[in-house]
C-alpha cells in the first residue's frame, strides 16, 4: 500500500481553513457596509428638488452623458418588448428615449428616490404621449423593483449616489431576470486628473466600482469606450 504523505493533507486542511477565514472576513466586512451608509448626505438635495433648476442642470449640452445621450442609448441595445429600468431616472429624458426604443409591448421603469421627479417624468410622458413608462419610488437601500421584473437595468451618474451600494445592488440583481445586464455610467474619479468637484462629490473610482459589483453577483462584460470624464461599463447577472 502506498504510504500516504500527510504533510500534503495537512498543509491542504490549512489552506481550506484560511479560505474559509478570508470569507468569513469578506462577509462580515459586506455585512458592515450594509448597515452603514458609505456616503451620508449625498442625496439630501434631492429631497424635494426644484424642477426647473434640475432640468438646467441634467438637460444641457455641456454636461458629457446628456450631449451624447443618443450614443449611450444606443450601445445599451435595447429591443422592442424589453423591459427595463432607469435607476435615479432624474428629469427622465433617458427613460423617455428608452421608452421609444422598447415600443409599446415594453416597459421602462423610472426609479427615483424623489418624488417630484416622478410627478414630472410623469407629465413629460404624458405630454408626449409615452404610455410604457411606469414610476416606481425607491428608497436609500432598494430601487424596490419586482423579482425578475427586468431584462437590463440602466445607472447613469447614479451609482455614487448608492448610499448603500450592496443594499441595492442586491435589489438589482434580484429584479434581473437570468443573463440580465447591469450598465453603469458614472464619472471617472482620479486623483490629479479629475476635477475637484468630482473629486470632493464622487465617492470613489471605477475599481472599487467594478469591484463591489462583482462581489454582488455580476459579472464584468465590457466597458464601453466613448466619454472622455464618465466611463460605461456593462456587466451581466450571475447565476
Amino acid at each position: 500500500m502506498k504510504r500516504v504523505d500527510r504533510s500534503i493533507s495537512l498543509g491542504g486542511s490549512t489552506s481550506i481553513l484560511r479560505t474559509a477565514l478570508l470569507a468569513v472576513a469578506v462577509f462580515v466586512s459586506y455585512c458592515h457596509a450594509q448597515e452603514e451608509s458609505l456616503n451620508p448626505g449625498i442625496n439630501d438635495n434631492f429631497k424635494d428638488p426644484d424642477i426647473q433648476t434640475n432640468l438646467e442642470r441634467f438637460e444641457t449640452e455641456s454636461r458629457e452623458v446628456y450631449n451624447h445621450r443618443n450614443e449611450i442609448v444606443a450601445a445599451l441595445s435595447l429591443e422592442e418588448g424589453m423591459e427595463v429600468a432607469d435607476i435615479g431616472a432624474g428629469t427622465g429624458f433617458f427613460s423617455r428615449m428608452m421608452a421609444r426604443k422598447v415600443g409599446p409591448t415594453g416597459k421602462v421603469y423610472a426609479v427615483e428616490i424623489a418624488a417630484a421627479f416622478l410627478k414630472h417624468i410623469n407629465e413629460r410622458a404624458e405630454k408626449e404621449a409615452i404610455e410604457n413608462i411606469e414610476l416606481v419610488l425607491c428608497d436609500q437601500k432598494s430601487t424596490n423593483l419586482p423579482p425578475e421584473s427586468i431584462d437590463l437595468a440602466f445607472a447613469c451618474d447614479t451609482y455614487h449616489h448608492f448610499e448603500f451600494p450592496y443594499r441595492t445592488l442586491k435589489s438589482i440583481h434580484r429584479a434581473l431576470r437570468p443573463d440580465g445586464v447591469l450598465v453603469i455610467v458614472d464619472f471617472e474619479r482620479i486623483e490629479g486628473v479629475s476635477r475637484e468637484w468630482i473629486l470632493g462629490h464622487v465617492r470613489c473610482g471605477k475599481g472599487t466600482v467594478t469591484d463591489e459589483i462583482e462581489d454582488s453577483g455580476f459579472d464584468l462584460v465590457e466597458e464601453v469606450p466613448m466619454l472622455q470624464e464618465n466611463y460605461i461599463v456593462r456587466f451581466k447577472k450571475r447565476g
